[in-house]
């Protein structure tokens, strides 16, 4: 995803609904599915991408979250995106999904939900990436991580802030991921100041649409 923890502009893609890649014939129905379970724009906030279906890695917004990834020299390569879903691994990759992002002035939102095999949700943070630095084209950027407790959703959850501070865009990254089954949800929200109690309301809401699909 663009948004992956720690090495995200906060910028979703560009990209029209009607422009979203068509997922692959097996990955269709199941994305489909998928698809119901998004959130709709909150309120002041508008449809930035997608919705986009398919298979997890051929997405536009997590192609586009590698590709900066890339971009990006961390003094701890392990911790790009160490709390988030890996599309390096095959079968993390090859897994039906469903992508929407919704921006304002104030900040981006951007949601994925996928279909994974069981045990590949993301582990708990690593303690060496509580704290790290990057360059992020030519900037010295330093990200600080903390667990966020919350009311346990699905059958896991976490829920973490990241704050970003360099130059002079300094940002904050609240995340969540929820499992129901075999059904994974990232949630990723970008702003000056991401409100714990904002980004709670979300991971609840979410988890009542995951609930939905599993019914």
């Amino acid at each position: 995803m663009t948004a992956i923890a720690g090495c995200s502009s906060g910028e979703p893609p560009a990209q029209s609904p009607a422009k979203a890649a068509q997922p692959s014939a097996s990955t269709a129905p199941q994305a489909g599915k998928l698809r119901t379970a998004l959130l709709p724009a909150p309120k002041g906030m508008r449809v930035a991408y997608g919705p986009e279906i398919g298979r997890f890695g051929t997405l536009t917004s997590v192609k586009e979250g590698l590709a900066a990834v890339r971009q990006t020299k961390l003094d701890r390569p392990e911790c790009a995106g160490a709390t988030q879903l890996d599309p390096a691994k095959p079968e993390i990759a090859g897994a039906p999904a469903a992508v929407i992002a919704f921006s304002s002035p104030r900040g981006s939102i951007t949601q994925a939900v996928v279909e994974l095999p069981r045990g590949a949700f993301p582990v708990a943070l690593p303690k060496q990436c509580a704290a790290y630095h990057a360059d992020v084209q030519g900037t010295k950027v330093t990200y600080r991580t903390q667990n966020l407790s919350m009311p346990r959703q699905g059958d896991e959850s976490r829920a973490y802030l990241t704050t970003a501070s360099g130059g002079d865009r300094n940002a904050q990254i609240g995340s969540i991921v929820i499992r129901r089954g075999n059904v994974v949800m990232s949630l990723m929200v970008v702003g000056q100041k991401v409100k714990r109690a904002g980004l709670m309301e979300l991971g609840r809401l979410a988890d009542h649409n995951l609930s939905r699909l599993a019914a």
